[in-house]
């Protein structure tokens, strides 16, 4: 091992500053879309100006609340944009991190704009709808860079960098109000999202809210008849009942402390579904202090060299064994900063090197895995 040391010193000058972060097995990510009730319209009260600090959110806008787009920050509302106020997805994530182990962080990725149709969302659709919509609703979709499902991928493939996603919430359809064809459209969008960021259904379900009931006067409340036939269409979606929660004045957005509630009630279910969450161990036995160097810091993957010892980078002008990373088994190329390619269709190989074969996709490089079908 140390003989090949004075072989590479070269290629270790040149790689020590480059490190990549590896998703942590222990960051949970959610994603969340929707029209205003997911953007979130409840006053926000003293009781949500304070937060876990391991309950995170990453900033799908610029400039709002001093944020910069695509950095992390304590959640605090409003999550989705400027224009937002304390929504489900605020108290959901709260629950979450009180009631699983405390290894565990919490990030939420909030994309939504008030009173958009499912159109807003579908690849073929939005710049159309977009152009038919009232000024107040383009400068919503307009701090999304003109497409907000695009901007949620995106911030999503960033979240993907340090975490792992394990739900998708959803809050929509009071514009749609009545059309049955909605829940096929929520399908599409659904797997385009899977797609998009090389996800399964089965690890990734998705978490359907009801608009406000027809118990208190709900003016879309037929809507949730629609909304509760949404698992025929997507086996792994879930409905969230609105049952109980009153009402703003409008009738249309919950109040703050209805918000609350349905964000529990969100929590609840996807607790149900993560089962027995066990913690991922992070700090396991260090195979390279054996031969006399530590282990790499956790955000430290670059793989500088790979003997029969193990996977070595660098720090600090030193060796640093690195250590098995859970989500590399079945990626590659996360480990040199790639998500790996989607397998909803065949792949071209466009490079192939010592690494593995690379494909593309979203006009970035991706890893070609087993799973993968070669065009």
């Amino acid at each position: 091992m140390k003989g090949k040391f004075t072989l590479i010193a070269a290629l270790l000058a040149n790689t020590i500053a480059l490190t990549y972060a590896a998703p942590d097995p222990n960051f949970h990510i959610y994603l969340a879309f929707g029209q205003s009730n997911m953007e979130g319209q409840g006053p926000i009260e003293a009781q949500d100006k304070t937060v876990d600090s391991r309950f995170k959110m990453l900033s799908t806008v610029d400039g709002c609340n001093n944020r910069s787009l695509g950095e992390w920050y304590e959640a605090i509302p409003p999550l989705a944009n400027c224009d937002g106020r304390l929504g489900p997805v605020d108290y959901f994530g709260r629950t979450l991190v009180k009631k699983l182990p405390e290894q565990i962080k919490v990030g939420a990725v909030v994309v939504a704009v008030a009173g958009c149709d499912i159109q807003l969302f579908e690849k073929d659709n939005y710049i159309e709808y977009s152009k038919e919509q009232p000024d107040w609703m383009v400068g919503r979709i307009n701090a999304y860079g003109g497409n907000p499902y695009g901007r949620l991928v995106d911030m999503a493939k960033k979240a993907q960098e340090v975490g792992v996603i394990k739900g998708i919430l959803f809050h929509q359809g009071e514009t749609n109000n009545g059309q049955v064809t909605w829940p096929s459209r929520v399908k599409a969008v659904y797997n385009d999202l899977l797609s998009d960021l090389g996800l399964k259904a089965e690890n990734v379900p998705l978490l359907a809210g009801e608009v406000v009931p027809e118990s208190v006067n709900g003016l879309c409340a037929a809507m949730n008849d629609i909304i509760k036939t949404l698992p025929e269409t997507i086996p792994t979606a879930h409905v969230i009942s609105s049952e109980g929660l009153e009402p703003q004045d409008d009738n249309l957005h919950f109040s703050s402390a209805a918000y609350r509630t349905f964000g529990e009630r969100y929590a609840e279910t996807m607790l149900e579904l993560l089962g027995d969450v066990e913690v991922v161990d992070n700090t396991s036995e260090c195979w390279s202090e054996k031969l006399g160097y530590s282990c790499c810091s956790e955000n430290n993957t670059r793989v500088v060299l790979t003997d029969d010892d193990g996977k070595w980078g660098a720090e600090n002008g030193e060796w640093c064994g690195i250590r098995a990373n859970p989500a590399a088994e079945t990626c590659w190329s996360i480990e040199l900063g790639y998500p790996c390619c989607s397998t909803s269709e065949c792949k071209v190989v466009y490079e192939e090197d010592d690494d593995g074969k690379w494909g593309a996709e979203n006009n970035d490089w991706c890893g070609i895995t087993s799973e993968n079908t070669i065009c």
